[in-house]
């Protein structure tokens, strides 16, 4: 069970701090940063207007062009498919409203620089139905054709506290986890540099598996295996077990998988607004510039095929349409796989060693299965049980998670029939939108026999599995036992003082940059990386009293393990 915490994010006891994706490995305050009304930098006056070619128009794309064109420099975006990038929101015609998260759909309160960005986007959020979570009137597990209906914990079988209670000794015992989040919620930086860096030394090469296997408490396989497939919070683990154990311990620790929020009207909304806001009170822009509106038609560049560094310090970039463009300066905020493959790119935008880091990036696959029903019939009452006839549903059958999304009495429902990562999502590769749905029915049939979803269906279903996507290749990066240093290489490159001057200019920002990847508010806080490198770059500073993550980055960066 992840570390508990109340509503909101907060302890149950109020008089402690919150709980917030602070560190542990970079332990810096991005949420205080951005808030700051003295602003997060600026750059000098002869900078006014430069261009700053931004590829990718995802979160972390769409926040860095915002924020450079707030200190006056002139982004120009390039994307590929579509504003949003892994917040994908699909809408179904004739029920506007109604979203189908393809990508990222749950939040946790945690990510507090993130929900700064959804409060000034006028954003509100939602609890989200995870198994078991306050917001989801009941769960049901089904394992091995066994079914369990469940409100909260206490209402499964005693296995299941076991295995529960068995996690929660294993955080406890094995990675000092009750302290860490002590002092992540204190803001302690010396507590959690000491804390961490000794966990990162022990565990680096230590799949979350074998860190299972070395607990006492976890010494049945069948805990091991309920908690793979079950697990608590969001649902099985099993799919992350070859991971490194440092990726879950980043996520347990800072409440990451735990009172999960949804974006109302989907979450592609922030980076479209991020995207056509207009920026009050930038720099040099006049009242009303937004990124768009710097963009001729009022939309992005396409897709960079061509991607090089050339005399003298500058970059030019080729986008699909043949337009050939040069910068002095770049942000790149895609998946680092496309550019050693869909992107031609020249050998000396990055160091080896950076790109060694990006050949060694794992990625989990990904999968959604989303029908549109005439209503949320789920809420119906079985007369012969009292309960509803359909619950929130882990199983480990091919469905994996199955959840139920409720717009209103009055409007259509959503099921997501299937969320599945990894080996699980592969196995749906080889079928349509139309042979999943069939597959995911067959299954929750087994599990509810007298409930007909299918005649509740109104539209044809939507699916994506983000491996095949030419763009992404994958959901998000996950790091394998040995994967600290690359992730280290890449997430401080924005420091480039260190680096010959040769290999500056060029940033990287977004998921895989990210200590938590796969969380938003880790392509938050790379964006901001960016936006400082960049700001540094043109000879900028951040205001008195507002250091930015590069100015104090030799005081709290990440530890170095020996080579």
């Amino acid at each position: 069970m992840t570390i508990p915490i109340g509503p909101e994010g907060l302890h149950d006891n109020s008089e402690l701090p919150p709980l917030t994706m602070f560190g542990p490995d970079f332990p810096f305050a991005y949420d205080d940063y951005v808030k700051n009304p003295a602003g997060i930098g600026s750059v000098p006056q002869e900078a006014f207007g430069t261009r700053v070619a931004v590829i990718g128009g995802g979160l972390s794309g769409t926040l860095v062009a915002r924020e450079l064109l707030r200190m006056g420099l002139r982004p120009v975006l390039y994307e590929a498919d579509q504003i949003g990038g892994r917040m994908r929101s699909v809408e179904f015609e004739g029920h506007p409203g109604v979203t189908a998260e393809m990508g990222s759909m749950r939040f946790p309160p945690s990510s507090t620089t993130l929900f700064h960005y959804l409060d000034e986007m006028g954003l509100s959020t939602t609890p989200f139905p995870n198994p078991l979570a306050d917001a989801t009137s009941s769960t049901v597990v089904d394992l091995k054709g066994d079914k369990h209906f469940a409100r909260t914990i206490d209402d499964l079988p005693d296995i299941y506290r076991e295995v529960a209670d068995a996690w929660a000794r294993t955080l406890d015992e094995h990675a000092e986890a009750q302290a860490l989040t002590d002092a992540i919620r204190k803001r302690d930086v010396p507590a959690i540099k000491a804390i961490w860096g000794d966990l990162v030394k022990r565990y680096d090469d230590v799949t979350f598996y074998g860190f299972l296997c070395q607990s006492d408490a976890f010494a049945r396989f069948a805990l091991r295996e309920i908690f793979g497939q079950v697990g608590f919070g969001t649902g099985g683990w099993d799919t992350d077990f070859p991971n490194s154990i440092l990726e879950i311990l980043r996520v347990t620790c800072t409440a990451a998988d735990d009172h999960h929020r949804g974006i109302d009207g989907g979450s592609q909304q922030l980076p479209v607004r991020l995207w056509s806001t207009p920026v009050e009170g930038a720099a040099h822009w006049p009242a009303g510039t937004s990124v768009q509106s710097l963009h001729d038609g009022g939309v992005p560049r396409p897709r960079v095929m061509d991607l090089r560094r050339t005399h003298p310090d500058n970059f030019t970039v080729t986008d699909k349409s043949g337009r050939i463009d040069t910068f002095p300066s770049v942000v790149f905020t895609g998946q680092g796989w496309m550019l050693l493959n869909t992107i031609r790119s020249d050998e000396r935008l990055i160091p080896i060693d950076h790109w060694t880091a990006i050949e060694r990036t794992h990625y989990m696959g990904s999968s959604k299965v989303f029908v549109l029903v005439d209503r949320p019939f789920w809420k119906d009452i079985d007369p012969e049980t009292g309960r509803e006839v359909m619950s929130m549903t882990l199983t480990d059958r091919m469905n994996r998670g199955t959840y139920l999304l409720d717009f209103g009495d009055d409007k259509p429902g959503l099921i997501c029939l299937s969320y599945t990562w990894a080996d699980d999502s592969l196995k749906l590769l080889p079928l349509d939108a139309t042979e999943r749905m069939d597959l995911m029915l067959k299954s929750l049939a087994e599990i509810y026999p007298n409930v007909d979803i299918r005649s509740h269906v109104i539209a044809s279903p939507v699916t994506l599995s983000w491996e095949t996507e030419r763009d992404f290749m994958g959901a998000f990066k996950a790091n394998l036992p040995g994967h600290y240093r690359y992730q280290q290489r890449l997430y401080g490159h924005f420091m480039q003082d260190r680096l010959p001057p040769e290999f500056r200019g060029f940033f990287m920002a977004g998921d895989d940059v990210s200590w938590t990847a796969g969380w938003a508010e880790g392509a938050v806080q790379t964006a901001l990386n960016a936006v400082w490198g960049v700001m540094n770059h043109f000879g900028g500073r951040t205001p008195e009293g507002n250091p930015g993550p590069g100015d104090v980055y030799d005081d709290i960066a990440p530890i170095e393990l020996e080579p």
